[in-house]
């Protein structure tokens, strides 16, 4: 058995985040990253009925966020 690596466009499975997961990573709660996806400022993915978050959306609002408050 060979351990395979992505090519460039798979993701890995810990490539999509759960809820929990982003919420305790972040250290908000549900209800603030709910408002993050209502508000279009945090990517999700859908899959049937459970949603998921990239890490690269989560990299992704932490850059975004860093660069506003160095203002």
């Amino acid at each position: 058995m060979t351990d395979r690596t992505p090519h460039p466009g798979e993701y890995s499975a810990a490539a999509l985040l759960t809820v929990p997961e982003v919420c305790n990573t972040l250290k908000i709660s549900r209800g603030q990253l709910y408002q993050l996806i209502h508000a279009r400022k945090l990517e999700t993915v859908k899959i049937g009925r459970s949603r998921r978050i990239p890490q690269s959306a989560v990299k992704e609002l932490i850059e975004r966020l860093r660069a506003e408050g160095a203002h």
